[in-house]
């Protein structure tokens, strides 16, 4: 992480599975741009379930003194998006100030594409304990609770040129996740870009609707074009007001 004073705000980037912090550079240097102090973690993904994966950023955040900043904000990469969520659903300190939350294309409710392969021993070698939590029919405690946070969540509309999730996936879908499949109950806003699941960081438009959401609780949707109706979960706020 780079110097900042006690006063900075910080945003924490989480990669997805079977990646490293590499992958969220692209979106790390637009975030970094715009003024904000960002922290891009590399965890072990392959190694651990959600419960401990999230454990361990938690640990990491504490060893930066990130829980100290005035306010933590969360931009995260497909399972990236479930590891914060466990972490942010679970035991983090009580003093932390969270802020807002942009996830990309996660597999919120699971993913057509981890049933077909999670049997499969090169996927479970691959992947590991947390590739099981993957499947459309797994369910922890995580998900029986709506996030006391604000939550936005960019899925990916753009399924070429996964030929797998093109077979099993409903569309509209990304080539991992199907849009519906990203959805949480009580989160802020939702919204759907053309964009591949493992590249959906790197698009120009998603950067700047993640800083958006950042600065104001909220995606910029275009008024010319038919908008996904918000979750109700009361008025955003801009705390820059």
């Amino acid at each position: 992480m780079e110097h900042r004073d006690r006063e900075t705000e910080i945003v924490v980037l989480l990669h997805g599975i079977a990646r490293t912090s590499r992958s969220m550079r692209p979106i790390k240097a637009a975030i970094r741009g715009a003024g904000y102090c960002t922290l891009n973690l590399d965890y072990p993904s392959r190694r651990h379930d959600l419960a401990g994966l999230a454990d361990i950023v938690g640990q990491q955040l504490a060893a930066a003194g990130a829980w100290d900043a005035p306010k933590l904000h969360f931009v995260t990469h497909s399972m990236g998006g479930l590891v914060a969520r466990q972490l942010l659903l679970g035991d983090r300190p009580t003093h932390a100030r969270i802020g807002r939350v942009v996830m990309l294309a996660p597999p919120s409710a699971g993913s057509e594409v981890a049933d077909f392969l999670a049997p499969l021993p090169p996927y479970r070698w691959l992947y590991g304990p947390a590739g099981q939590q993957l499947t459309t029919s797994h369910r922890s405690g995580i998900w029986r609770t709506s996030p006391d946070f604000e939550l936005g969540i960019i899925a990916g509309a753009t399924g070429w040129p996964y030929l797998l999730g093109n077979l099993l996936l409903p569309r509209p879908h990304d080539g991992r996740v199907s849009v519906e499949r990203t959805r949480v109950d009580g989160m802020r806003d939702h919204l759907v870009v053309p964009a591949t699941h493992s590249f959906i960081m790197r698009a120009p438009e998603v950067q700047r609707q993640v800083l958006h959401f950042i600065r104001h609780g909220g995606f910029a949707h275009r008024v010319d074009s038919p908008a996904e109706p918000r979750a109700a979960t009361g008025p955003a706020t801009d705390p820059q007001q």
